[in-house]
């Protein structure tokens, strides 16, 4: 498949009049790099998008990045439970200025048998008229005896196929194997279907039968049924070992759910929560999770918000797992639509499809936003395409914010001794022993109000790192006791483009880095205490969770490989 056509903001033909301040914005970041116009089209002769960093020797080089703005969780009438048509979410999304999506709509047998294919030609037709947006289809997989994940394929002649028949052969909900409790019968056999299904996937992308295909688990700690060890057995079960990364079919997990409109004070109820995670532990629970793990800290998910968690305890393995976020849209918040009625004899079950949706005037349940209205996904890549969307997350150059809190991000770890790039999230870098290396991160803030008419302000970056000791004995372990907070930076009164350098020392073992950030309104002591994480997300008062007053974002990781010689 070629590569599609420039997005406005990248294309040299545009003028800069025509931008919004956004584009603007994006238009910078891209000279910055070096990327700017059909060198970001074509990608770098010299530098290869996403070359593996070299192993052999010292320090490391990644490409330079332009970062393109996702969403790998949306719904339209193609799911038994949302109301969007296909094109009033793609508006939404181009409205609000994403670069690609993923519409992984529920699986069903109405959708496997009548819902898919449908879909796939108004996506067919989508991409024809706009080949700038670019919109992938996708499958929310129920895991047996686990949550949901996002499954979706690059655009090729059997990309819908490959969803069918997975959804067919392996899906816990049409199956019937949902059963994951600690006793139950079937939770072994359902367990090693999830790990089955996850390696079909990997042996479609090796035959050719599809040229890639990845997965993310949504809302992981919503229902507790996604315990450490599904995790990891996921994680393991598409990669090839040894350095063959990019055989990795799991990927990673929401870091943060959707549904971030559910809390609005006076909106759904007294008992709301962000993500509508208000769920309690049940007989198909992890019993080694906390009760404070159904709730989302700063919108985010108890996994990826607690310092020395679940996310920094599978990191501390050695291993990347990305983190994403994204709208999971269903129902918009204040939303006047609502879904129409079936004519005679129909059901999803016989069309795959709901009736398309009627203005009724008056606000309508709901706890989503549109696609990048407030949750953002972006991924660097070097060049304008599904293939390097793909890519790009594979190789965990991923970043993620809230409100639109900043504008830019960019991160990279270079040994002092160094020239060049060095490497960027998601990447390792290879040092001596007691090494000075340099941390750069280069923030551009925001530029324009967000939806909700705020100009969000950063108040404060923080370093975290972690010890990298390799897999670890105990496959349910959550905790990683030597990760923390190591500096935070207040950067209130900064405005524009600006790069902190921040320096670290390299020490007996291997780590990562990652970073976190947020606009200062909401913090306190982390959920595993001050020591670990002064001043991280805290949950909100039930009912009383505005979005757009606690926002942040987060990085992937960068790996230190730290060497006696």
């Amino acid at each position: 498949m070629t590569e599609q056509q420039l997005p406005t903001w990248a294309d040299p033909a545009v003028a800069p009049a025509e931008l919004d301040a956004q584009g603007v914005s994006r238009r910078q970041l891209l000279r910055r790099a070096g990327l700017f116009g059909a060198a970001f089209a074509l990608g770098s002769a010299a530098t290869p998008a996403f070359a593996a960093p070299a192993q052999r020797g010292l320090g490391g080089e990644d490409p330079r990045l332009a970062y393109l703005v996702g969403d790998h969780h949306v719904h339209s009438v193609y799911s038994h439970d949302a109301k969007y048509t296909f094109s009033q979410q793609a508006q939404a999304a181009a409205k609000y200025g994403l670069d690609w999506m993923v519409f992984n709509e529920h699986s069903n047998f109405g959708h496997a048998y009548y819902g898919a294919k449908l879909e796939h030609a108004e996506i067919l037709k989508a991409r024809a008229a706009n080949p700038r947006q670019l919109i992938f289809q996708g499958l929310e997989w129920y895991i047996p005896a686990a949550e949901h994940c996002t499954v979706f394929a690059a655009p090729g002649p059997n990309e819908t196929d490959l969803l069918t028949q997975f959804e067919l052969a392996y899906d816990g909900k049409l199956l019937g194997y949902t059963d994951g409790s600690a006793d139950g019968a079937n939770t072994a056999r359902n367990e090693a279907h999830a790990v089955k299904a996850i390696q079909w996937l990997a042996e479609q992308r090796r035959t050719g039968y599809v040229d890639d295909v990845l997965v993310l688990a949504n809302h992981p700690l919503r229902l507790g049924i996604d315990s450490p060890h599904e995790m990891r057995n996921w994680r393991d079960a598409g990669w090839g070992g040894g350095n063959d990364e990019a055989a990795e079919i799991m990927i990673g997990m929401e870091g943060a759910p959707g549904a971030q409109g559910a809390a609005i004070p006076g909106w759904r109820g007294a008992t709301s929560i962000r993500g509508e995670y208000e769920n309690k532990p049940s007989a198909q629970s992890w019993a080694g999770y906390p009760a404070d793990a159904y709730l989302t800290y700063g919108g985010f998910d108890w996994a990826t918000a607690t310092v020395g968690g679940l996310w920094d305890a599978m990191l501390s393995e050695g291993r990347l797992f990305t983190i994403t976020t994204n709208s999971d849209n269903h129902r918009t918040v204040f939303d006047t639509w609502k879904n129409g009625d079936w004519p005679a004899g129909q059901n999803f079950d016989n069309t795959g499809k709901l009736p398309d949706p009627v203005n009724t005037d008056t606000p309508q349940p709901g706890s989503d936003f549109w696609p990048g209205e407030f949750s953002r996904t972006h991924v660097g890549v070097t060049r304008y395409g599904y293939r390097a969307v793909m890519a790009g997350l594979r190789a965990g150059r991923v970043w993620l914010d809230h409100g639109h809190l900043l504008d830019g991000l960019d991160v990279r770890l270079k040994r002092d001794c160094d020239h060049g790039n060095g490497v960027t999230l998601g990447g390792r870098l290879r040092v001596r022993k007691g090494e000075r290396i340099t941390l750069y991160v280069t923030v551009t803030t925001a530029s324009r109000a967000n939806a909700q008419g705020i100009l969000p302000q950063l108040a404060h970056v923080d370093v975290i790192r972690g010890a990298v000791r390799g897999p670890l004995a105990d496959r349910d372990t959550w905790r990683a006791p030597d990760t923390k907070v190591v500096q935070s930076k207040d950067v209130s009164d900064r405005k524009g483009t600006y790069t902190l350098h921040i320096p670290i020392t390299a020490g007996d073992e291997s780590f990562y880095v990652r970073l976190r950030g947020s606009d200062g309104k909401r913090n306190g002591a982390g959920y595993l205490g001050a020591s670990i994480d002064p001043h991280g997300p805290i949950p909100h008062e039930p009912g009383n969770g505005d979005p757009w007053a606690d926002t942040w974002f987060y990085s992937n990781p960068i790996f230190v490989d730290v060497t006696g010689s």
